[in-house]
Order: C-alpha cells, then sequence, then structure tokens
C-alpha cells in the first residue's frame, strides 16, 4: 500500500483528488479514463474518492493515460492534518520526473486541484531539453537564479535572476549551456503534471 486511505471524499491532496484533477484538466469523463484502462467506471470512481487504492500496474496505466510521469501519483508526502492542502514545507515537496534530462522539478501547490499548478524546477548545468515540447497551456516562469537560453515559439531568448517569460500553446525548448544551475517557478494552467 501506499498511502492511508482518507475517509473524506472530497480529501484535498490525496491520489484520488489529483487523479480527478488531471483527468478534468484533459477533458475525459470518468467513462472515458475507465475505457482507456480497462476498468469500470465504479471502479475510478472509488480510486478517485480514495476508497480503493490502485495497484502499481494500475498506477502505470493510470498515468500512461493522463500524460504524467507515474511517480507523481505516488510520491506524495504526508502533510500535518490542519496543513493538508494548505501549506507545503520544504522538505515535503513532490518530486516530478526523473531528472534524465537535468531537470529537476517539484511541485509546489499543496495538489493538482485548483485550475493551475505551481512548480519548482532546477536546471542543471550543461544540459538541455532533448526535444521541443508543446503544450496546450498557459504558463509563466520566474528565474530564481542563473541564466537559461529559451527558444518559445521560435523567438530565442536569454534570461537571467529576476527576469520573467510567458508561454501560450507554443512550442517551446529551454537550455542551460552555462556553468551553474539555474532555478525558475513556473505557473502553469491547466495543471500537466
Amino acid at each position: 500500500m501506499f498511502r492511508v486511505l482518507h475517509s473524506d471524499p472530497a480529501s484535498i491532496g490525496s491520489l484520488g483528488a489529483d487523479i480527478r484533477a488531471l483527468r478534468k484538466s484533459r477533458g475525459l469523463t470518468l467513462t472515458q479514463l475507465a475505457v482507456a484502462l480497462g476498468r469500470s467506471v465504479g471502479w475510478l470512481s472509488q480510486v478517485e474518492r480514495d476508497k480503493s487504492d490502485p495497484s502499481i500496474s494500475d498506477l502505470r496505466m493510470i498515468a500512461q493515460a493522463l500524460g504524467v510521469q507515474m511517480s507523481l501519483l505516488f510520491a506524495h508526502t504526508s502533510a500535518l492534518a490542519d496543513e493538508q492542502g494548505y501549506v507545503v514545507r520544504a522538505g515535503a515537496r513532490r518530486p516530478m520526473g526523473s531528472g534524465d534530462e537535468g531537470l529537476i522539478e517539484e511541485l509546489l501547490s499543496p495538489d493538482l486541484t485548483d485550475d493551475f499548478e505551481v512548480i519548482h524546477s532546477t536546471f542543471e548545468p550543461r544540459s538541455k531539453m532533448q526535444a521541443p515540447a508543446f503544450r496546450p497551456t498557459q504558463e509563466l516562469g520566474y528565474v530564481v537564479s542563473g541564466k537559461l537560453d529559451l527558444t518559445i515559439g521560435g523567438r530565442r531568448f536569454t534570461v537571467a535572476r529576476g527576469d520573467s517569460f510567458r508561454i501560450r500553446n507554443e512550442l517551446h525548448e529551454w537550455a542551460n549551456p552555462y556553468d551553474e544551475p539555474a532555478t525558475a517557478i513556473w505557473v502553469i494552467a491547466p495543471p500537466v503534471y
């Protein structure tokens, strides 16, 4: 078992709430996702309400159907009951992705139930995105430290500490060809992780 199941169906920050938020942000109904998973609507409804705990295989299929890294679905760190849904402690941020490209990302949002998510990204020195990406999102980034080279919609930019940038439904990529790590805070709507 990955976690303690919550008795409150409206649990904030739970696995079920995150699956529901990701499903809705992708415009999928319970039925559509259940069919994609080869499972019943009742089973998926119970998972989303934290009444049933999915297996590792189930989590792998859910992550694939929703287009997220599986680690996002089981990397929950328990928050104190009175802080859950409100506070994310520095040592309890949820890691996202593998970091293979030299990008380490952590979820700053308490969960994925809002219309947006906030991400803390660390770009390792001499790292680069493997391939340009397109997401149907609006994103705003703020560079906390270091420098990044960005290509957004075919235009090239170098951004440094204190600079901010926006990406709106555009093909984009990043690179940190510099000797120092770069960190940025991203606000992404709708949530994609």
